[in-house]
């Protein structure tokens, strides 16, 4: 039962680690599912200190995964307009099957957004929406750090109770 929790865990751990870039996939709550699948192995004492910061860390990582990316737009100088349409087009790129639907859509949805704020001010909405755009990057980049985090918290686990788990 062990190696199957064990096997579970790192193959969340894997499409964590993916699905921080790629957002189709579950990216830092899979991770923790993972580590939380390596604590129910009866080889490895449960340790609820880690598992409740890891826990915390993923809820607040995954909140600002929405905020980030309209504050880029803000921080650029978007209007509300553009923060509605970054998380409009957010929406519309993840559900849209197209690549790279989820880097576009908030992209355009930022533009377009400014766009109906002020349709004679190009460069404004271009500006906006290159904020988004950073926005998203930003907040990707953080996700794959704490996925890398976690997969390095699942590994050093699993080497210091490979004897009981093997």
């Amino acid at each position: 039962m062990d190696l199957l929790l064990l096997l579970l865990g790192f193959i969340c751990m894997i499409v964590g680690v993916f699905g921080s870039f790629l957002p189709v996939l579950p990216g830092l709550s899979s991770c923790w599912v993972g580590l939380l699948l390596l604590y129910m192995t009866k080889a490895v004492e449960n340790n609820y200190w880690v598992l409740g910061i890891t826990l915390l860390i993923t809820i607040v990582i995954t909140i600002l995964d929405y905020v980030i990316p309209a504050k880029g737009t803000r921080k650029f100088g978007g209007s509300s307009y553009g923060i509605w349409g970054t998380n409009i087009g957010l929406i519309v790129g993840i559900l849209a099957p197209i690549p790279f639907g989820v880097i576009i859509g908030p992209f355009v949805g930022a533009f377009v957004g400014e766009l109906i704020y002020d349709s004679k001010n190009h460069q404004r909405a271009l500006k906006a929406a290159t904020g988004s755009l950073l926005g998203f990057l930003a907040s990707s980049f953080i996700n794959f750090m704490f996925c890398i985090i976690f997969l390095g918290i699942f590994l050093h686990t699993t080497w210091e109770y490979r004897t009981l788990l093997f």
